[in-house]
């Protein structure tokens, strides 16, 4: 229907493309390929499709980098809404990592509920079910009043969008630095199995096939998200609150249930959700993939605030919205089914031949673009910015460990570490969010990742999100091979083979020379260590600007790693069993504190290099741990991490049934200095257990794989944690610690605690 008052658009000028955020290198390409002046609607569908966060105008080239095919990959990375990875028994999972770190600084439950709603979207349009969340949260000094009003509506948006969604949220990780203070990060993953013969592409095709938008109404919010997520954290963010999606997770239930029953039919042709730059995003992407073009009729999109201009309901980012071609005569079944979910289906055009989207509004041309102009890849900018080694580099590496003075009381360190919420219990988060809806997940009280039961098979998948941004800071390249190999490292402690990852690239500014210098480095690391353990990059998400006018965050490459358990009666677990097993370790400690949460506690900052990591040894590691969780030879395992073997030991013993403690032999330090040996975070280090009776059989094993092993002690029945001439602590004690390191300031969880999790850290 027309509107009835005429909606008079500004005159498009290179002064308003800059205040689009284009540059006028930028504003001359566009006039270039239209060889006009720009609509008003047209610049606003340009300056969405070539922001950061649509484009990939500054990380396109480097990402290209990385092996994007091979292993179990059923697609090339970035080419579907999520990646596919096959599992075997005609089954496949899609699953996907994506950040909302700009709208949850500025409205921090909505950003982080939408954020977990736009990521399972990703996932089911491509008819995969989902079955797990997980997130990777950073946040500034917990004790900050702005921090914990952050922190806190984060995990309630996440579980409320969750928990109401029906899907459970089964692991995670937060961490605290000051960094993140004004800038936390929010990256949700969400994970889905799919058959093989019912996998939905994000694709346009067949001249003449109708084009329908399904789902909510459209409105005003989140119009320029795109443009808004493209740029730094400052005092103007908090006006742009409109920017901030608000979304509904019961609407996004039915759009689930409706999607994948149109799915099956056979009659979708391809299907995309309308997540950043909304209809333009998913019309001119659709349409770039399958070489085709579309008209689109506005006037018939169901909206829901009055006089919508064609520039709003084009950028418009409201969400639980679809794009569905349908087969010519056979829409109206897939119409039926969205109205039998109580969801409108409306045909808005349809698709035609050659490489323009046409917009029509109220009977007027509106715009008209060839789609691969505005998709990355194509037609939209690539830059290669100038980089820069960090000048922070030469002073916090001058650090020397040897001038810090060893502690007189090591018991107490133990216990300041698990009292740090980085290290300690992360119940008052997990027990927001329900981890057994659909009953799937797997109770591995407390694993080193989430592991899922794959109904009507034998098997399971283990999930991970992992990054120790600090490594990352400190050495970009080596950090973000320690993200990849520390997550693969936690699938395997469950059993599982590591099959392929998702990132999530949390970078500054990309012009800063500087910050771009650590983003190079880090795909690069990414890319190592990928192609040595075998886990190809099947997509995943770049957010950049991630930085308030005093200063950037730490570079944080959150990967988020899948792997296949076969037989899921062999999940592995963290916990000691049973008293009288040896405790082994398998790798070699070298004592490494660059970084380390034992050194922030002792000079409170971010001092040394990242630990040393020798890929080929990390996948020897990872092998033998494999061989022995799979024939049936240990009884734990659990990776050292954050905190060392000592703060290892103490969560093996935390997490034990029974009052199992551990005595460990003095004998294990061999001259090295007893807190680094403790408390150092070396890598390709873990942790397990077995009866004493395999033990030889085990030490057998690593000698023919060339891995490094030490026989560190026993498990005990006595409840305490000794380690021979250096401490003596009471399990409970520890405990208390390690369970107050969040309550301590921010009280008692939320919920009533009829929520458990499968993975706390």
């Amino acid at each position: 229907m027309k509107s009835s008052i005429e909606i008079v658009e500004p005159a498009v000028n290179l002064q308003l493309a800059l205040e689009h955020g284009l540059t006028e290198e930028e504003y001359e390409k566009i006039l270039d390929i239209l060889g006009r002046v720009p609509t008003y609607t047209e610049l606003g569908i340009y300056s969405v499709m070539w922001s950061e966060h649509c484009s990939y105008k500054n990380s396109i080239a480097v990402l290209k980098t990385l092996p994007r095919i091979g292993g179990k990959l059923l697609v090339e990375a970035g080419e579907e809404n999520a990646g596919l990875v096959d599992i075997g028994d005609n089954l496949a999972v899609a699953f996907k990592i994506e950040s909302h770190n700009h709208p949850s600084a500025v409205e921090p439950y909505q950003g982080a509920a939408t954020g977990v709603g736009g990521i399972m979207r990703d996932v089911f349009t491509m008819g995969a079910r989902p079955v797990a969340c997980l997130n990777s949260l950073r946040f500034g000094d917990i004790s900050d009043a702005r921090v914990q009003y952050l922190f806190k509506n984060v995990v309630r948006g996440i579980g409320d969008y969750g928990n109401s969604f029906g899907v459970p949220t089964v692991g995670g990780e937060v961490y605290f630095e000051r960094c993140y203070r004004d800038n936390p990060l929010v990256n949700a993953m969400a994970v889905g199995v799919v058959k093989h013969g019912e996998v939905a592409r994000a694709v346009a095709a067949g001249v003449g096939n109708p084009v329908l938008i399904v789902g909510s109404a459209t409105g005003r919010d989140g119009i320029h998200g795109a443009t808004f997520a493209s740029e730094e954290i400052s005092n103007r963010s908090e006006a742009k609150r409109p920017s901030v999606q608000v979304g509904d997770p019961f609407t996004e239930k039915l759009l689930l249930e409706a999607t994948l029953e149109a799915i099956k039919t056979g009659y979708v042709v391809g299907i995309q959700d309308m997540g950043a730059a909304g209809l333009t995003c998913s019309s001119a992407e659709m349409s770039a993939r399958g070489t085709v073009g579309m008209d689109l009729h506005l006037d018939g999109i169901p909206i829901r605030e009055l006089e919508m201009s064609s520039y709003e309901i084009m950028l418009s980012e409201s969400q639980e919205r679809m794009l569905v071609i349908a087969q010519h005569e056979h829409e109206q079944k897939v119409i039926n089914i969205f109205k039998k979910w109580d969801l409108p289906a409306v045909v808005i055009g349809h698709v035609k031949d050659g490489p323009l989207v046409s917009v029509y509004h109220n009977g007027e041309l509106k715009a008209e673009v060839p789609a691969p102009s505005l998709v990355l890849g194509e037609g939209a900018p690539v830059y290669i910015r100038e980089e820069r080694e960090p000048q922070y580099l030469k002073r916090i590496r001058s650090f020397n460990p040897g001038s810090l003075s060893a502690p007189k009381n090591y018991g107490k360190i133990l216990r300041e570490l698990l009292s740090r919420p980085n290290i300690g219990s992360k119940r008052w988060v997990y027990e927001q969010y329900d981890s057994m809806v659909r009953t799937n997940s797997v109770s591995v009280a407390g694993g080193d990742a989430a592991v899922i039961r794959i109904k009507g098979t034998r098997k399971a998948i283990s999930l991970s999100t992992d990054c120790n941004s600090r490594y990352v800071y400190l050495n970009p390249r080596r950090g973000a091979q320690i993200a990849v190999a520390e997550s693969a490292r936690n699938v395997v402690c469950t059993g599982a083979s590591p099959v392929g990852i998702t990132n999530c690239l949390n970078f500054g500014n990309p012009y800063d020379p500087e910050v771009y210098w650590q983003f190079r480095e880090a795909v690069a690391g990414i890319g190592d260590a990928c192609r040595v353990l075998g886990t190809p990059v099947t997509g995943g998400n770049v957010s950049f600007y991630n930085e308030s006018p005093e200063h950037a965050v730490f570079p944080t490459p959150v990967i988020g790693m899948v792997g296949l358990i076969e037989d899921a009666q062999l999940v592995m677990t963290i916990p000691f069993k049973r008293s009288g097993d040896v405790i082994i370790l398998i790798g070699i400690n070298k004592g490494e504190i660059g970084g380390s949460e034992y050194l922030m506690t002792r000079v409170g900052d971010v001092l040394g290099d990242a630990p040393e990591l020798d890929l080929v040894r990390e996948k020897a590691v990872d092998d033998l741990c494999l061989q022995l969780i799979r024939q049936g030879l240990i009884a734990s395992a659990h990776d050292v991490s954050e905190g060392g073997i000592g703060v290892c030991l103490a969560e093996c013993c935390i997490s034990a049934e029974n009052g199992t403690g551990a005595y460990i032999n003095e004998s294990v330090f061999s001259g090295m200095r007893k807190d680094f040996w403790l408390f150092g975070e070396s890598q390709s280090m873990v942790v397990v257990s077995c009866r004493k009776s395999v033990a030889a059989r085990i030490e057998e094993m690593a000698g023919r794989a060339n891995v490094p092993l030490q026989i560190l002690g026993r498990t005990t029945d006595d409840g305490l944690i000794t380690i021979e001439g250096s401490l003596r602590e009471s399990v409970d004690e520890l405990t208390n610690a390690y369970e107050k390191a969040m309550t301590a300031v921010m009280g008692e969880s939320a919920s009533s605690g009829l929520f458990s999790s499968t993975n706390t850290t």
